[in-house]
């Protein structure tokens, strides 16, 4: 019988212990509890350990704090220009009130869905094809704005709405496609005219250059010619003073220099002459190298010298 009694105590011990430790909760990071007791909202416990009143309170609700992202299916939306296309877009939300959260509206999402697409259909009704193609940032502003105001109430912070796709009509996007070939096939013609431009460009400008260095070539060429002449001629000239300085220094008799006169007209005469005029003084000294001349080549010509003795010339 003690035995019995014995283990029935162990029993609601065990039983005791189990109880409370149901009651003690521990809110982990990045988490909010909301407490409610006896129906009645009494508190919001954030990250740490929390005891509840067993049978009078209860966790209504455990809300993450961490950044969620919502990926919503495509919406049908009309343009300004009456196209019809599909548009999906994903929401990046925070919970920042777990309170409004919880008890301002019943199904969030559901919320956040139905308020996307409203917002996205109003926005693409004032823009065209073209500027829903080419305004993404603009359309993406334009809803975060919306979104975040309407939220506000719910304890929703949106922080960035994005158009994952724009799918216009199938006709509209083949002559997209044509637009966009015609596009690039002229883009193409224009880089091939511009490379043969640069291409004939480079080549003139080559030429340019190798006319310009070949007259700067023959230029140099013709001063390094020039400068050649003009240095043989000073050698000349300066050969010519120093025989005549020589000449000087010899001291010649006039008889010489009359001799050395007769040879530079005969070199003057060699054939190329049709007229020379001779001065009197050298007329007179051929005249006496010709006779010279005559008594080499005739031995019966004699000389006659004026002496004290006449000579015998046979």
């Amino acid at each position: 019988m003690p035995f019995l009694i014995y283990g029935l105590w162990i029993v609601l011990a065990i039983l005791l212990l189990a109880f409370l430790a149901s009651n003690i909760v521990i809110v982990p990071q990045a988490k909010a509890y909301i407490v409610e007791r006896l129906g009645t909202y009494k508190c919001t416990w954030n990250t740490g350990l929390h005891i509840k009143v067993p049978l009078f309170e209860r966790v209504a609700r455990r809300v993450t704090l961490k950044e969620q992202v919502v990926d919503f299916p495509p919406q049908p939306v009309i343009t300004k220009d009456n196209v019809t296309m599909q548009i999906d877009t994903v929401v990046y939300f925070k919970i920042t009130a777990p309170k409004l959260f919880t008890y301002g509206i019943e199904s969030p999402m559901a919320a956040i869905e139905n308020l996307t697409a409203t917002a996205l259909r109003n926005i693409i009704g004032d823009l065209e094809l073209d500027q829903t193609l080419t305004s993404r940032d603009i359309i993406n502003t334009k809803m975060r704005s919306i979104l975040d105001e309407a939220t506000d109430a719910w304890g929703i912070k949106v922080n960035r709405v994005e158009l994952k796709n724009i799918i216009p009509p199938a006709a509209i996007q083949e002559s997209m496609e044509k637009q966009m070939k015609a596009e690039r096939e002229r883009r193409e013609s224009i880089l091939v005219a511009e490379g043969k431009k640069q291409s004939a460009i480079l080549v003139a400008e080559g030429e340019k250059e190798a006319t310009v260095l070949a007259a700067e070539a023959n230029r140099l060429a013709k001063i390094k010619e020039a400068e050649g002449e003009a240095e043989a001629l000073l050698t000349v000239q300066k050969a010519l003073a120093d025989s005549i300085a020589m000449l000087n220094d010899a001291a010649p008799s006039e008889q010489v220099i009359k001799l050395k006169s007769l040879e530079a007209f005969g070199a003057a005469a060699d054939g190329k002459a049709t007229k020379i005029i001779i001065p009197s003084e050298i007329q007179a000294l051929a005249g006496l190298a010709t006779s010279l001349k005559e008594v080499i080549t005739d031995p019966k010509t004699c000389l006659l010298y004026t002496s004290p003795s006449p000579r015998d010339c046979s």
